[in-house]
């Protein structure tokens, strides 16, 4: 028999497990399944200090303590991925690594990923100067020489956040155009950053010491390759949302972001929610991801309120 659940929960990390505490707390013996990549993207955080109220923690620690007051709640966690739904009518359908669950309300909190450049020295120096958040890990470069890679509004935004912060700033693009808007291109004309295009990165320099020295610059129009040096590098290339599982029934925008209704967290489809960085293109920050994951919960609670309510009219109205 397939075990059902009021409110299933799709995915970990500071929106899905905040989801799971509010939805518990409501009595609503929420399941959340948490992914293989416990705790979300946020746990490959070496350090979060811009959480309120928690200083110098690691994004490891920050997903658990907040995991924890969930179960401590009354969530259920599930290890594992989620790889098959059908939200084609209420109750939903869940499989997971042990079986099949459904739910009357489903909250989708998967994530998004930062799109990387692929290189294995990036990788090798992820969170040892590799970084995909100024809002983030800016302050850890505080007046040190660090490069931006991307021509978006988002590289051009992090560019100018990290001139007030970093001691010099670099902004790298293959391209000569720039797809920033003409405020942001502006913005940076005037700004006094270096931008070096139409070039790529081909190498993060540091692999040996465990930290970023540099980076290996060839230039797309002539070829020519040349060493610049940096203690940071920051790649700002875009977030890819890990939506796809879900893009037959929800809509979505044309980068695959879920959309939500105006004011809530409401997806397209009736009883399914969105929280966190698979709905958000705009902030992607722990504390924004655990507020969507409360609005997610208590929009959940007030579905299954609202749908008990009407189900005594209709009812009626069919007798009648």
């Amino acid at each position: 028999m397939t075990a059902h659940a009021q409110v299933i929960i799709i995915g970990g990390g500071p929106a899905g497990y905040t989801a799971a505490l509010y939805a518990a707390r409501a009595g609503l013996s929420p399941v959340c399944f948490e992914g293989f990549d416990t705790g979300g993207q946020i746990s490959r955080s070496g350090r979060v200090d811009n959480y309120p109220g928690l200083q110098s923690v690691t994004g490891a620690d920050l997903s658990a303590k907040i995991r924890d007051q969930a179960e401590a709640a009354g969530a259920t966690i599930e290890f594992g991925d989620v790889f098959e739904v059908n939200l084609d009518a209420a109750p939903y359908r869940v499989a997971g690594l042990d079986g099949e669950r459904t739910a009357d309300a489903v909250i989708i909190a998967t994530g998004a990923a930062a799109r990387k450049l692929g290189l294995p020295s990036e990788e090798a120096l992820e969170g040892s100067g590799v970084a995909y958040c100024a809002i983030c890990d800016g302050p850890f470069f505080a007046g040190k020489k660090v490069v931006v890679i991307g021509g978006g509004d988002a590289a051009v935004g992090e560019a100018l956040a990290l001139q007030h912060i970093a001691g010099d700033v670099t902004l790298v693009h293959r391209r000569n155009e720039f797809r920033a808007s003409g405020v942001m291109r502006a913005a940076l004309a005037s700004s006094g950053i270096e931008v070096i295009t139409p070039a790529v990165v081909e190498e993060i320099l540091g692999v040996e010491s465990g930290a970023v020295t540099g980076v290996r610059i060839r230039r797309v129009d002539d070829g020519s390759v040349h060493d610049l040096d940096a203690e940071g590098v920051f790649v700002s290339i875009g977030h890819e949302p890990a939506s796809q599982l879900f893009q037959p029934w929800l809509d979505c925008d044309e980068h695959g972001f879920l959309i939500t209704e105006r004011g809530t967290t409401a997806t397209s489809v009736p009883g399914v929610f969105a929280a966190g960085d698979v709905a958000d293109s705009r902030y992607r920050q722990a504390v924004t991801a655990a507020a969507s994951g409360c609005q997610a919960a208590i929009d959940a609670e007030r579905y299954l309120l609202g749908r008990r309510f009407l189900a005594p009219q209709t009812l009626e109205s069919a007798a009648g």
